[in-house]
């Protein structure tokens, strides 16, 4: 009997660490991603554009924030082929390495005051580096641990990954509520590192973590029986391109994202004159409302289908978005909180169901860089859409509605977009990525 089920009680063990490890990489991702996002809404602009002023400074800032969303794409190209031809996992392995790296560096840089156009260039250039490592992040860690799954879990256990964004924006959070608490001038001359130091020391922790687990089943298959994928990219274009156009238009819901963190912090600041450390305690009300309700979208995608909770999401979020700058532009803390919560309640829906949904449109030897690839394409406007956001901002409080109404049209483009993809929830493994309709 124990002969019998050694193999199943690997599987499973290998399963969970596969989880673990998308949870602390994508973790990384996010605490990465979210002190980026922070900064730039607050510190960025006159500590390295000091010229530029107030406004300028800040589009600026937000501008250097989406170049990263450019690099993206040729990060999913290089680390996508790299996973689809030699692993997932040592691919995951290096793609850490220069996360961590990059934003550990970003802490060590000179100022506009100490170094001039140097500064912000080398800021642009790590900024780009970040950039380019998180083209590989999470489609590959949704790629190990979705292959990993056991049969019909395959979306709760694909949500680790989104369970590390919600966690590392907590921790993002959490580390800017506490420096924020410092002197403005110390916080702007070198309080506003401290964040960035830190994420060289949890680089480490996920590197270990990660480096337990193996590589998957199904991509060792491919392998064994030599048919993975020449070229990943030009296969994907060529045989995969609905399933590539779909996850670029499904990725659009990264655009609330950017709604609420960066440009709804900056309009919450500088408009409403609401304290930073205020919305920053709410983005960490977020990262813990994520942690509990992301597993149960996913636990419903497994039970129902991917494209009804995506799609649904999607839409309910659109429409709270207005709900939401409605109530923040009142300042009426109770009312914009309730707004924040329900609006999170409901998008972490598609968030969660997404690790699950992309990955499942490709076969096991492409999937890695399809996924990548589509969902790094369509960040690249969740990535200008602060930028984007701040130009449409009209005069006084109630200046939100331009930008809120280009961020609805996004989100409701994801939601037809997931609505028009073929349901893959219960589609077994090795069927995945093929017979996918074409128009």
């Amino acid at each position: 009997m124990s002969l019998v089920k050694a193999p199943v009680e690997h599987s499973t063990r290998m399963a969970k660490r596969a989880a673990v490890s998308a949870l602390v990489g994508s973790t990384v991702e996010y605490y990465d991603f979210t002190l980026f996002a922070t900064a730039s809404a607050l510190i960025f602009g006159p500590v390295f554009f000091t010229p530029l002023g107030g406004l300028g400074g800040t589009i600026a800032s937000f501008a250097t924030f989406g170049v990263a969303y450019v690099a993206r794409p040729l990060g999913a190209i290089v680390f996508g082929s790299l996973g689809d031809k030699l692993g997932r996992r040592q691919t995951l392995l290096w793609v850490l390495t220069l996360m961590g790296a990059a934003t550990f560096l970003i802490g060590c840089l000179p100022g506009y005051s100490t170094s001039g156009m140097l500064a912000p260039v080398l800021l642009v250039a790590l900024r780009i580096f970040q950039g380019f490592s998180a083209g590989g992040e999470q489609a590959g860690a949704n790629s190990l641990s979705m292959e990993h799954a056991p049969h019909g879990k395959r979306g709760l256990y694909a949500s680790w990954t989104m369970q590390g964004t919600s966690l590392g924006t907590l921790l993002g959070a959490v580390a800017f509520l506490i420096i924020t608490s410092l002197p403005k001038d110390i916080l702007l001359a070198w309080g506003w590192r401290i964040p960035f130091l830190v994420a060289g020391p949890l680089m480490l922790v996920a590197l270990w973590i990660r480096s337990q687990v193996a590589e998957t089943e199904a991509f060792a298959e491919t392998k064994l029986s030599a048919t993975e994928a020449k070229v990943p990219v030009a296969e994907v274009v060529r045989d995969h391109w609905p399933a590539l156009l779909r996850v670029m238009g499904c990725s659009l819901l990264a655009v609330s994202g950017s709604a609420i963190n960066v440009y709804g912090l900056s309009f919450a600041t500088k408009t409403i004159k609401i304290p930073a450390t205020v919305y920053l305690m709410a983005g960490i009300a977020i990262g813990l409302l994520g942690l509990v309700a992301q597993p149960l979208w996913a636990r419903l995608s497994d039970r129902i289908g991917r494209r009804p909770v995506f799609a649904l999401s999607m839409l309910l979020s659109a429409g709270l978005l207005f709900v939401f700058f409605l109530a923040l532009a009142t300042a009426n803390t109770v009312l914009w909180l309730a707004a924040l919560v329900l609006l999170m309640l409901v998008s972490t829906g598609a968030n969660a169901v997404g690790a699950s949904f992309y990955t499942e449109m490709f076969p096991t030897r492409v999937r890695y860089t399809g996924a990548a690839l589509g969902t790094q394409l369509g960040f690249i406007v969740a990535g200008f859409a602060p930028a984007i956001m701040a130009s449409l901002q009209g005069p006084g409080t109630g200046g939100w509605l331009g930008p809120v109404v280009f961020a609805a049209v996004c989100l409701a483009v994801a939601a037809a977009t997931a609505w028009s993809a073929k349901e893959t929830a219960q589609t077994d493994l090795h069927a995945l990525g093929t017979n996918q309709p074409v128009a």
